[in-house]
């Protein structure tokens, strides 16, 4: 009897429930990372090696030089960075992160785009890398964009047998209004844009959103001096075209834009500097029956080069 107490004894009876505990053990926890995001594997290793291999490597200088590495930072811009085709060399994840449907998009679209590092870091190194700034556990990292020489956009006109058509932008500081000349130029023929090195917009991540991708094929050149740049094209054969809101001429009337030349921006509330002024070879305004002011740079550039596309065509 005492033995078959016993084996009744090993017998399961009513227990207490589990509380759904064991259902939730059985759900999944999403899809897979992909394998530079996996700790032990293969890529992993690999991709950690370039990213501190990156960051050890001097700043190799172009023609044009180069600006500053950038930090894109939070869950949004990251994701909208990453659609818009900013260029990146590294995606950094912040450990254990609370993943969300832009957390996987941001994911997804660095493993399809190809040559983006992914790298896993504990939120204080990411605290450190934005000086404290939300990152939400995103920061994309934006290589340094290297920049033409101005003599390179009449090179790369000379190549195709076609007249220089270059936008030149004094004291434009917005880096959207760059991004929209590049688009402008990009979709009128046009061989380039050249900025000043000093207080002026560079290709910023924003810059590379407003351009929608254009930056990727439109040359943006860089110059010590802007008004020696000018010369120089000058002496290359091109006309320098001022745009002023005073200008000596009118847009329609005039007949240089047909050859090669520079169309040169200023700023909206400033307009060309002194010294550009000088060195333009015509001073040309818009006509705006509206009344308006004046117009950004993103807008003037783009209706001069239409005027110009239209007339070479």
């Amino acid at each position: 009897m005492a033995a078959n107490n016993r084996r009744m004894s090993g017998k399961k009876g009513a227990q207490v429930g589990s509380g759904g505990q064991r259902r939730k053990g059985l759900e999944g926890r999403g899809p897979t990372p992909p394998a530079e995001m996996r700790k032990g594997h293969k890529k992993n290793r690999i991709a950690t090696a370039k990213a501190k291999q990156a960051a050890r490597r001097p700043v190799a200088r172009g023609r044009g030089g180069k600006s500053a590495s950038e930090l894109v930072v939070g869950r949004n811009p990251v994701v909208e960075a990453l659609r818009e085709g900013v260029p990146a060399s590294t995606l950094y994840v912040q450990q254990f992160i609370d993943s969300d449907e832009r957390v996987r998009e941001a994911l997804q679209l660095a493993a399809e785009r190809g040559g983006i590092n992914l790298m896993e870091a504990p939120r204080p190194e990411l605290d450190r890398m934005t000086n404290g700034l939300n990152h939400q556990g995103l920061v994309l990292q934006v290589p340094p964009y290297e920049y033409a020489h101005p003599e390179d956009l009449l090179d790369a006109a000379a190549d195709g047998g076609e007249d220089p058509l270059v936008v030149a932008l004094d004291g434009v500081t917005d880096p959207r209004n760059l991004g929209a000349v590049v688009r402008s130029v990009s979709a009128f023929g046009g061989h380039g844009v050249v900025v000043p090195e000093r207080r002026s917009a560079g290709m910023t991540a924003g810059a590379w959103k407003t351009s929608a991708g254009t930056a990727a094929r439109t040359p943006v050149a860089r110059a010590t001096n802007l008004t020696r740049a000018l010369e120089a094209y000058k002496k290359a054969g091109l006309t320098v075209v001022g745009l002023a809101a005073d200008g000596e001429a009118e847009l329609g009337e005039l007949e240089a834009l047909e050859g090669p030349v520079v169309i040169v921006v200023g700023s909206e509330g400033k307009g060309l500097s002194r010294l550009v002024g000088e060195t333009c070879d015509f001073r040309v305004r818009i006509p705006m029956p509206g009344g308006a002011e004046s117009l950004n740079a993103g807008v003037a550039a783009g209706i001069v080069l239409y005027e110009a596309a239209r007339r070479r065509s």
